[in-house]
C-alpha cells in the first residue's frame, strides 16, 4: 500500500518489481486490497491509493446493506382474531412483534408484548376481545420495504423504540406484509460485518 501511496498510479509488475516478487506470487495480495477498497485498478493506468481508512470503508459497506439481506419471515394475524390466540401465537412463533392483516391481507396494525401484556391486566375475557382493538393501527405503523438501507430502517427502530417493523409491498389496496425486520436481524447483520472484516 506504501508504494501505491507514494508512486501511483502504478502497474502491478512496477509494484512487483520494487519487491523483488513476481507478478503471478502478487496477485492474490492485490486482489484483497482492492476488493476490501483500499486500493483501486485502472486497465492501463495502474493501481492507485483510494485514501479511504478502514472505518470508512466499513461506513461504506454498511450502507450498501439493504433490508432484504437480512429481513425474516413475517408473523401475521388476522384483525379479528382473540386477544388469546394472538399471545398463544406469539409464543410458539417465538416473536415480540405481531403484524396484523384485514381480510383482505393487507397490513392493518401492530401488535406488540406491551400491547398483550396490557390487554391480560385486569378480569377481561382475553378469548372474546379481539386484537383490533388494542393493536396499533394504521397509518400510524412505521414500515420499510425491501431495498431501503439497513441502516436507516436501525436509527428509525431506536427513534422510534420499537422492536421490529414489517417489510411492505406498496398495492393499490395499502401494504402487503414481505416480511420483518427486527433488532435480532440487526444484530446479525452486525456480526456477519465483523466477520467478513477479520476474513
Amino acid at each position: 500500500m506504501q508504494i501505491v501511496k507514494d508512486h501511483g498510479p502504478i502497474t502491478g509488475e512496477s509494484i512487483a518489481e520494487k519487491l523483488n516478487l513476481t507478478r503471478a506470487t502478487l496477485r492474490p495480495d492485490l486482489a484483497i486490497l482492492t476488493m476490501a477498497g483500499y486500493l483501486e485498478a485502472r486497465p492501463r493506468v495502474g493501481y492507485f491509493y483510494t485514501g479511504k481508512t478502514g472505518s470508512q470503508l466499513l461506513a461504506d459497506k454498511i450502507k450498501k446493506i439493504k433490508v432484504e439481506d437480512y429481513q425474516s419471515i413475517p408473523v401475521v394475524v388476522n384483525e379479528n382474531v382473540s386477544v388469546y390466540d394472538a399471545i398463544v401465537t406469539m409464543f410458539l412463533e417465538d416473536v415480540g412483534t405481531l403484524f396484523v392483516v384485514d381480510d383482505e391481507a393487507l397490513l392493518a396494525g401492530v401488535l406488540s408484548r406491551k400491547d398483550l401484556l396490557r390487554a391480560s391486566i385486569g378480569k377481561q375475557e382475553l378469548t372474546t376481545i379481539p386484537v383490533n382493538i388494542i393493536m396499533t393501527r394504521m397509518p400510524n405503523v412505521a414500515v420499510c420495504y425491501k431495498d431501503d438501507p439497513l441502516i436507516e430502517v436501525a436509527e428509525r427502530l431506536i427513534e422510534k423504540q420499537i422492536d421490529a417493523m414489517p417489510v411492505v409491498r406498496k398495492t393499490e389496496k395499502g401494504y402487503e406484509v414481505i416480511g420483518r425486520i427486527t433488532k435480532t436481524n440487526m444484530t446479525k447483520a452486525f456480526v456477519a460485518l465483523a466477520k467478513d472484516d477479520l476474513l
